[in-house]
């Protein structure tokens, strides 16, 4: 029985390092890949047009003659960062609404509950796109949009957690020794409650990738031509029948990030499950 628990637990670690090297490997390659790139990911080079997969070119040319590798390497930059500061903003913004609403309760609670009610009644990605059609394109817009449906969730969860914590006797203990407020939300209840977040913020960065993907493809996100990975997909998609490994290059690359961070986030959540234990 024991046998079998140590053995569960040293597969869960083994995962959790395996998919977190390669999530860290990607987070790499989208801040340094630039200064790597075989080949200027914006030269066009119009006697090369379409060339398939090589030794000299992995992922082939585009129409332009530009070397796929490079561009999609290139586009990990803005499609990851994008992702991770799109991410990092709904989790700080959401975890702080549900601090509140969870810890002074009353009307407080119930407006900031409503609020998110309002936003989750909406088709996530239509509310995105009916935001980023008001600001203009571009990346930070996107973003921006992504941002306003991303953080109810992340709100829910630290308001349940906050409740959870709120009537322990460690924070009585706390409040006795004259904490303030702000202490005991960053020294006591924040730790207790933070691991759920995570796991979730992990878990939403491939949905958030694809979504940032997803406006970029209708026009809303990156604008050519600057490198990412939805915008390309988009500018490809008539070459599907003449040249797929054009569109298919930086399609590869999305779904081979959202497994990396998926699996990444099923390995933390059961290395953090009590249970496995």
């Amino acid at each position: 029985m024991m046998t079998g628990k140590y053995r569960k637990k040293s597969s869960v670690k083994g995962r959790l390092l395996v998919f977190g090297s390669l999530a860290l490997l990607l987070i790499f390659i989208a801040i340094f890949g630039q200064f790597f790139l075989p080949y200027d990911p914006y030269q066009q080079n119009l006697s090369n047009t379409k060339a398939e997969p090589s030794p000299a070119h992995i992922f082939g040319t585009d129409r332009f003659g530009r070397d796929m590798f490079s561009r999609v390497i290139l586009g990990a930059r803005t499609s990851i960062l994008s992702t991770l500061l799109l991410v990092s903003i709904i989790m700080i913004l959401g975890t702080a609404i549900g601090l509140l609403a969870g810890w002074y309760g009353k009307w407080l609670d119930s407006l900031l509950m409503r609020i998110s009610d309002f936003f989750l009644a909406f088709p996530g990605l239509v509310f995105a796109l009916a935001v980023a059609a008001v600001l203009g394109g571009g990346v930070f817009n996107a973003v921006i949009a992504l941002s306003f449906i991303g953080w109810p969730k992340y709100a829910r969860l630290a308001r349940s957690g906050t409740l959870a914590q709120k009537k322990a006797l460690y924070l009585d203990a706390a409040r006795l020794s004259g904490d303030s407020t702000g202490k005991i939300f960053l020294s006591h209840i924040l730790p207790n409650i933070a691991g759920p977040i995570v796991v979730t913020a992990i878990l939403d960065i491939g949905t958030m990738l694809m979504e940032i993907a997803g406006l970029s493809f209708l026009g809303l996100g990156a604008k050519p031509p600057v490198p990412e990975w939805g915008s390309m997909m988009s500018e490809s998609r008539n070459l599907l029948t003449t040249a797929p490994f054009v569109t298919l290059a930086p399609g590869f690359a999305i779904v081979l990030t959202v497994t990396v961070f998926n699996l990444f986030g099923d390995a933390l959540r059961d290395y953090l499950d009590p249970s496995g234990r």
